[in-house]
């Protein structure tokens, strides 16, 4: 089997991703900038809250663990590689929280974009996703997708 850049990068943030959260401190909001973050090209921009939930907080940074690497800083996309999904695609009524259960468990054929198929995400647990969801949703929130 041929080992990419991107299977060693995702190896680290599944290592990485229990360290993180045992060695961060949790907090009850954590505070942002209100900025817009540059997404690459093609991409979209993100407007980000100014606080997070406790849960949002745990669940960007197994977002940025274990998703970021292909969905892009702040679930923004990535031109080429994977979706934004802070975009109406992913609104909860048309992709609702079990859509991301499923994508992590049993990868998802590409059908929305021209990205080609996600593979399935090994090593995140049921609340490690309920936490995924959560950050996502309060960014989706926060750009006007609910």
């Amino acid at each position: 089997m041929k080992i990419s850049g991107k299977h060693i990068l995702y190896a680290v943030g599944l290592i990485a991703l229990p360290v993180m959260m045992v060695l961060a401190p949790i907090e009850d909001t954590a505070k942002t900038s209100p900025v817009e973050t540059s997404a690459p090209a093609g991409m979209i921009s993100v407007a980000l809250p100014e606080n997070l939930t406790k849960e949002a907080v745990i669940g960007k940074r197994a977002f940025d663990a274990a998703c970021a690497s292909c969905h892009g800083a702040n679930a923004a996309g990535q031109d080429g590689v994977a979706p934004p999904l802070v975009h109406k695609i992913y609104e909860p009524s048309h992709h609702g929280d079990a859509s991301f259960h499923r994508a992590v468990q049993q990868g998802v054929r590409a059908h929305h974009w021209s990205f080609g198929d996600m593979p399935p995400v090994e090593g995140l647990t049921q609340s490690d996703v309920d936490a995924i969801v959560a950050y996502v949703r309060e960014l989706q929130r926060h750009n006007g997708i609910d």
